[in-house]
């Protein structure tokens, strides 16, 4: 068969990675065309355009790329139509996916959806073209089968959330490693340049308040290790990786930025600080139309505030050193934390193993 997968973000390469080694397993004559990154080519993929040059985040931002937004989805069309695939896979990135769905179902193309947009926070009438664009929607968060049930009588599928596995696997293979010297403090910054370029010397101000610990900064896949460096020349006790996932196995505390990272955060166990700080225009915009509570999935899927949100104003060096100090010297906080941890994760394990169930459910909408 015939497979075309688009995604673009790093969270969407790391999801659409695993949901193709499992559609290898049942189908391996399996042909697979994507937009994503470096995990995605390397399980399988061939890579059509990689999710650095399509990452655009903010009302502002959106405008000013605009042209080139239109340029790809131009492309991606006739892309799709030369490659003819017996299904189209949509993973997230809903502005330029939910387009490109909507143009597949004129083409009689199939179309399953991966990773639900966030109607329930905002933009809530997509769902009405969603549900008529999409052939299968498949959801990742426990309360979204409910809501697309209730909200729009959409009977979606959940299939568990897919970083459990990711994480849980990884833990399996790392359970040797140990804590490097002195005590380490993640920073993870995000994967776009501009929101890195806001937010990592923020991050990097706290490190001169705490001298006794180590702080390590994740690099994103798609940022070359140049970009990385002006930020850093002047702080002595930060260095960089790019294996997250074996910083935040060995971290006593982290400074994340909001999206997928929190979660990955939370299912490590690490107690952290969500910060956020976007354009004062794209902001502004998003306040009046966002309808959530909160902007780390982590709270939004405990609906309550587990882990403290720095946000816009409120990101700054005093009250990032404030509430990392927090994090590390207050026990009964960092007990309350851990065990609202254990729940999230009881939340997310209860759909199964995610990429497998994702890939049996592209195969069904294939053969029927």
């Amino acid at each position: 068969m015939r497979y075309y997968i688009i995604s673009g973000e790093a969270s969407g390469d790391l999801h659409g990675s695993n949901l193709i080694k499992e559609l290898r397993k049942l189908d391996t004559q399996a042909h697979i065309r994507a937009w994503g990154g470096n995990k995605m080519q390397d399980a399988g993929a061939t890579l059509v355009k990689h999710y650095r040059d399509l990452a655009f985040m903010g009302f502002v931002e959106v405008i000013l790329n605009l042209k080139t937004i239109l340029s790809n989805i131009a492309f991606c069309k006739k892309d799709i139509l030369a490659f003819k695939p017996d299904v189209l896979v949509l993973i997230d990135y809903p502005g330029f996916n939910l387009r490109i769905a909507r143009w597949a179902k004129k083409q009689g193309i199939k179309v399953v959806y991966y990773i639900a947009p966030q109607v329930w926070a905002w933009k809530e009438n997509r769902a009405k073209a969603m549900k008529r664009d999409i052939d299968k929607m498949l959801v990742i968060l426990p309360f979204e089968k409910e809501y697309f049930a209730e909200k729009w009588r959409w009977p979606v599928s959940y299939v568990g959330h897919p970083l459990v596995k990711v994480i849980d696997d990884f833990a399996a293979e790392k359970r040797s490693l140990e804590s490097p010297g002195k005590h380490v403090i993640a920073l993870l910054p995000g994967s776009r340049s501009q929101e890195i370029s806001v937010k990592l010397p923020i991050m990097l101000e706290v490190t001169k308040a705490f001298p006794h610990y180590s702080f390590v900064v994740s690099k994103a896949p798609g940022q070359d290790d140049a970009f990385y460096k002006g930020f850093l020349e002047q702080y002595t006790n930060v260095s960089t990786t790019r294996d997250t996932y074996e910083l935040l196995a060995t971290s006593d505390a982290a400074l994340v930025t909001s999206g997928t990272a929190t979660l990955e955060t939370a299912l490590f166990e690490v107690p952290q600080v969500v910060c956020y700080k976007g354009n004062s225009i794209s902001y502004a915009i998003a306040k009046r139309l966002i309808k959530i509570k909160y902007i780390s999935l982590v709270n939004l899927i405990m609906d309550k505030p587990v882990i403290k949100e720095l946000i816009q104003k409120e990101l700054k060096p005093g009250n990032l050193i404030a509430e990392l100090d927090n994090l590390l010297h207050n026990d009964a906080y960092k007990s309350r934390i851990q065990n609202d941890y254990k729940a999230l994760k009881h939340l997310l394990s209860a759909g199964g193993n995610a990429s497998e169930n994702a890939a049996k459910q592209v195969w069904a909408c294939i053969n029927t």
